[in-house]
């Protein structure tokens, strides 16, 4: 089974994403593999404050309760012993629990290529690039609306960076297709610029179901085959404060029937949508999370869920979200503890609040990136290419967060503490006062000693000043074009093709008569 509902066993330590660096296009680039974190997590609070959360959770759900405004899934969770007055829905903590349990604590999402399938598990971090922005901005053409070419570029660039493990659902969405059917294309686009798993629209039962079913296509099965071997993810997120509406719900509910997975993510701002305090905004974070899970077990039992983790804090000047905030890493590192208390992956995401490629915008997204690896998210979102809130993608900040991801998971390969590395020769053969360019120990080690930069610039002054002092979005201005010059299409099975056109074909005409749902 791709999905584990079995007991948790102690987790296997295994090294990921070592081996030999390589070029691809215009960079050096490390050999795609899932990344494993060898290293404890970090954790924060301890067990005793986890249990007040989880405690504080429940009575929320239970007292206050959530808003669900989609009338199908109130029925089913009335059915499932739920209490329903109107849209408001209140959950029993004992009901919770049990829900809870039934999800897997993994789920392997299969890719149209087998090498690059990815299993959200303990202990494994996989980066997925960003999604949603309906603004592209680059050196040359500036913040422009999104297009479908830009959206289909981003495509190919996760395709040739082998640090993205995941297509993120459009790192665009593009502004000048038809809303109707917009995400039929979009979808036909991520099966054929890339052979990555790739991540559909949660937002309404049809585009949900044409992801599902594409998905299925793609992978040469049916909705009964791809229920063992899923191959579509989403996000559904609640409308904080406590409310799940009408098309999330139809999300949801088509994601949980079809058993595949959905990162449930609050979208929990402290001071805005949630309290004004961390503690406050994990608990309605927590609770939100819970409510989720708990209904797509109440759709499906055993469904394979995320959960989302987006709690951050608001400038109280302005109320502009704020991101890659201490408070942010906190709650990142905190909710990371939850998830392992429910035994469910954790999503969390590489996010910043600035508005170009500059210093804030890498130290803000290293602040989300070292929280979430540390504290062992499973999959982060918006990985690559995320700026200005969430409003823009940007082609440059897309290569500069890949070079940041690939330092990381080059951080997580553990050093060599051994006799052959310790050099005992080396020094000898040097000896006080010499060095050891030249010596045999580092010569044999010469191409792979250390890790190989994309962007990092280590020339002295002079030489810099010489060659028009790039800086660091210049250089990632060349890389993207570069990458995007040598894109090959990966092949694709014909008859897939085919079976793909059709069924896009058909469901336009469709949606011509029927309308896409909201």
């Amino acid at each position: 089974m791709s999905i584990e509902t079995s007991a948790r066993p102690a987790r296997q330590r295994r090294r990921g994403g070592g081996g030999t660096a390589r070029t691809v296009g215009a960079i050096q680039q490390r050999p795609w593999a899932e990344v494993s974190n060898p290293y404890a997590p970090t954790e924060i609070i301890n067990a005793e404050r986890i249990e007040d959360i989880h405690t504080a959770s429940l009575r929320v759900l239970s007292e206050l309760g959530v808003e669900v405004l989609h009338a199908p899934l109130r029925q089913t969770l009335s059915k499932a012993g739920a209490e329903v007055d109107g849209d408001r829905v209140r959950l029993d903590p004992a009901m919770v629990e049990e829900k809870v349990e039934l999800a897997p604590d993994s789920v392997t999402l299969h890719a149209r290529n087998p090498a690059r399938n990815v299993t959200l598990k303990e202990g494994n971090i996989a980066f997925c690039s960003t999604g949603g922005p309906a603004f592209s901005t680059d050196l040359d053409r500036g913040r422009r609306a999104a297009t479908f070419e830009d959206m289909k570029d981003f495509t190919r660039l996760v395709h040739m960076l082998n640090v993205i493990h995941l297509e993120g659902g459009g790192a665009v969405e593009p502004t000048d297709l038809p809303v109707e059917n917009r995400h039929l294309d979009m979808y036909r686009a991520f099966i054929t610029l890339t052979d990555k798993v790739w991540t559909g629209y949660g937002l309404g039962t049809q585009r949900a179901n044409d992801a599902i079913d594409l998905a299925a296509i793609v992978l040469g099965t049916d909705r009964g085959g791809l229920a063992e071997r899923p191959g579509a993810l989403t996000v559904i997120n609640s409308n904080s404060p406590l409310r799940v509406d009408g098309p999330m719900s139809e999300g949801l509910t088509a994601f949980a029937l079809a058993a595949q997975p959905f990162a449930a993510t609050p979208f929990t701002l402290s001071g805005a949508m949630a309290p004004a305090t961390i503690g406050g905004a994990l608990v309605q974070q927590n609770a939100e999370a819970l409510a989720m899970i708990t209904m797509a077990q109440c759709v499906r039992a055993g469904a394979p869920v995320i959960y989302g983790g987006f709690t951050s804090n608001v400038d109280m000047k302005t109320g502009a979200p704020a991101f890659g905030t201490p408070e942010y890493s906190q709650a990142v590192l905190i909710g990371c503890q939850l998830a392992r208390r429910y035994g469910v992956p954790y999503r969390s995401s590489n996010v910043t609040s600035c508005n170009t490629v500059d210093a804030q915008a890498a130290y803000e997204s290293a602040m989300s990136l070292w929280p979430a690896c540390m504290g062992q998210a499973n999959i982060i979102k918006h990985a690559a290419g995320w700026l200005e809130g969430g409003l823009t993608a940007s082609f440059e900040k897309f290569i500069l967060d890949a070079e940041m991801l690939q330092m990381m998971s080059a951080f997580m390969v553990p050093p060599a503490i051994d006799e052959d590395a310790f050099g005992f020769e080396a020094m000898a053969e040097v000896g006080p006062g010499g060095h050891f360019f030249g010596t045999s120990h580092t010569l044999e080690r010469y191409e792979n000693a250390f890790y190989q930069p994309i962007l990092s610039d280590w020339r002295n002054f002079e030489t810099w000043q010489e060659s028009d002092s790039p800086t660091a979005a210049q250089h990632a201005n060349r890389i993207w074009k570069q990458l995007l010059s040598e894109y090959e299409e990966p092949a694709i099975d014909p008859a897939v093709l085919e079976e793909v056109d059709a069924f896009i074909a058909r469901r336009k005409e469709e949606l011509k008569v029927t309308g896409v749902d909201s």
